[in-house]
């Protein structure tokens, strides 16, 4: 792009993903980002409750499995209190009865829980896919300030990682809380059951843990945002390298690149170690006073026993339910960690979805309608910042069907022009009409389905050349858009003839019928198995084959030779006569023709003109024109 955002490092113009700064990420400075866990857990409670019936499946599930296991320990002290202190008096026929209800108990609990954990994982995945659908029906409502100025490899970790490491705290940290509930809660019962004397020893021992849980919790969820964002920029980091290997290598900074990635790695790192180090303390700590607790048990009830107020068997089912009352807490304090990263890439997830949509449209504002193609600019001032302003009262007038060509140095504002034009920004002031209809007092929508754009860097997805070259084709007339069974069919009644018409004025038909399976050859991903030529030349006829009045060219042919542009020129004046074309260029060579050129300079409009006319006054276009053709 021409233009860059100021203040932005790399801020693209139109469409470019995140260039932020990579070398002192948050840890780096030793911040911990304020955060509000509660409220966190609140909002994912939000996508819980869509699915009442598999929570209540879970909950049933969870009460019948743990109830089960829980008579265990209970059968247990009755088979030993079957056995007689006196050798040879064993009640064999109670023993051999208590274990057989103990095996079948433990064999249906086993049942019971696979088939919890089976609702668990649909629980979890169901979840997932939603979380996912919402934040990729933001990103389509977001403005494009926003990818200007966010690293696509962070968003990435949003979609990828941040969900996935929600996904698996539902799927199995949730439900191990769930047992802890109600596993805790029923030993507890037992406990005092058996002897409300010896449960006083968890008067001291749970409080304890509690606090040291609760001291803990807040400190380590800070470090696992901090984790989060890190690993966000690693992933931005990473993916601009990979997509950039061809300039590293020409210009041999493969040295330098491995450099600011160490930095980057050290501080993700980092990041990492603080996080684990900070939630490492939590399980031994909680284990010890677990511990401590059978420790107490085991002298009090000793006690106990010689003083004849506990029998053996409720002696060993004591010890046994005290260690499924313990267990649980200890591996809770285990996977609390594994929570608050799952809290924190919650809240990365929930700050993206809060992130402000494009402005809505203006109340009762319409569709812009049949377009004749009359624009004009009038008294415009505009900054991406408000401090360095890039258009500075600029007026121009593109009258219906003519060859508008915008030309000037880098950061003259030329690519700015067509952002505002599009409504990608709104201007600081001056108003933008289309037919002498402000472009403020209409959809968006409908005044970006009035332009065709083919811009500096191409744009293919994965799919056929024809898929390609009929992405967003709609018949005349048609006010809904883009039609996804135009594009998807090779066969649908002629558009194939009018994709291979477009594709040929683009001077694209005569490579393509060169590939293996011609306009039905599927292209990689951002067509990386065709030359960018040809992919600029693809992305020209997709532009051409849309039926609109206003056509946008951002340096559409900075990448194929002065013989094919000079042809494209020329086709494209014969299938846009009557269409309102703007074409911003560093070739001058191509916009000789152009009905009007305008000339920016420092964000002004200093001249404007045919192209003969402009020499003849000898100032800055002429100043340009030398310049290319000496």
């Amino acid at each position: 792009m021409s233009d860059r955002m100021p203040g932005i490092p790399g801020g693209g113009a139109i469409g470019r993903g995140p260039r932020g700064s990579l070398v002192d990420p948050p840890h780096a400075a030793g911040r911990r980002p304020k955060v509000n866990v509660l409220k966190t857990m609140l909002r994912l409670w939000h996508y819980l409750a869509s699915y009442r019936a598999l929570i209540v499946a879970v909950i049933i599930l969870t009460v019948l499995s743990n109830c089960l296991a829980l008579l265990g320990p209970l059968l247990s002290g009755r088979a030993i209190d079957a056995i007689g202190p006196a050798a040879g008096k064993v009640n064999f026929e109670e023993v051999f009865r208590n274990c057989t209800w103990m095996a079948l108990s433990y064999l249906i609990c086993s049942a019971l829980n696979y088939f919890l954990s089976v609702q668990m994982i649909t629980l979890s995945q169901r979840t997932a896919r939603q979380m996912r659908t919402d934040v990729f029906d933001k990103l389509m409502v977001l403005p494009v300030s926003f990818f200007d100025t966010h690293q696509t490899g962070d968003i990435i970790s949003h979609i990828s990682y941040d969900i996935d490491t929600v996904n698996t705290s539902l799927a199995n940290d949730l439900l191990q809380i769930c047992t802890t509930v109600v596993t805790v809660s029923g030993s507890l019962v037992m406990m005092l059951s058996i002897s409300p004397l010896l449960g006083l020893v968890f008067l001291v021992t749970v409080p304890l843990a509690a606090l040291f849980i609760k001291s803990q919790a807040g400190k380590i969820h800070g470090f696992f945002r901090l984790r989060s964002a890190a690993l966000g920029a690693l992933n931005g980091f990473v993916e601009e390298i990979v997509s950039g290997q061809k300039t590293i290598k020409a210009y041999h900074r493969e040295e330098v690149i491995l450099d600011r990635f160490d930095r980057v790695n050290e501080s993700a790192c980092g990041a990492y170690y603080d996080a684990d180090y900070h939630s490492s303390s939590l399980g031994p700590s909680v284990n010890f006073i677990n511990n401590l607790s059978l420790t107490m048990i085991s002298v009090f009830g000793a006690i106990l026993y010689l003083a004849g107020r506990i029998t053996l068997g409720n002696m060993s089912s004591f010890v046994l339910y005290s260690r499924k009352f313990s267990g649980p807490i200890n591996e809770a304090a285990n996977i609390l960690s594994e929570i608050q990263s799952a809290a924190a890439a919650a809240d990365r997830i929930f700050e993206l979805l809060d992130q402000d949509p494009e402005a809505a449209d203006r109340e009762g504002a319409g569709d812009l309608g049949a377009v004749r193609g009359d624009v004009e600019l009038s008294r415009i001032n505009f900054g991406y910042l408000p401090e360095k302003p890039v258009l500075q009262d600029l007026n121009l007038r593109a009258q219906p069907g003519a060859l508008v060509a915008i030309v000037g140095h880098t950061g003259a504002g030329k690519t700015t022009i067509i952002n505002l034009l599009m409504r990608f920004y709104d201007p600081q002031s001056g108003s933008i009409t289309i037919d002498g209809m402000s472009i403020a007092s209409v959809t968006r929508r409908s005044l970006r389905l009035a332009f065709a754009m083919v811009l500096q860097e191409s744009w293919l997805f994965n799919g056929t050349v024809y898929e390609n070259i009929a992405y967003g084709y709609r018949h005349p007339g048609e006010a809904e858009g883009p039609s996804d069974r135009d594009y998807e069919s090779p066969h649908a009644p002629g558009l194939m003839e009018d994709v291979v018409n477009a594709a040929k004025a683009a001077q694209a038909h005569g490579f393509i019928m060169q590939l293996p399976q011609g306009y039905d050859t599927v292209l990689n991903e951002d067509g990386v198995n065709i030359s960018q030529g040809q992919k600029q030349l693809l992305t020209i006829a997709r532009a051409m084959l849309l039926n609109v009045r206003m056509l946008i060219l951002d340096e559409a042919t900075s990448n194929v030779d002065t013989r094919t542009e000079i042809r494209i020129q020329e086709a494209m004046r014969r299938l846009m006569k009557g269409k309102t074309c703007f074409v911003i260029a560093h070739r001058l060579s191509t916009i000789q023709n152009a009905d009007l050129i305008l000339v920016m300079q420092d964000g002004r409009l200093v001249e404007q003109g045919t192209h003969a006319g402009l020499l003849e006054k000898n100032g800055v276009y002429a100043g340009l024109y030398r310049s290319q053709f000496g």
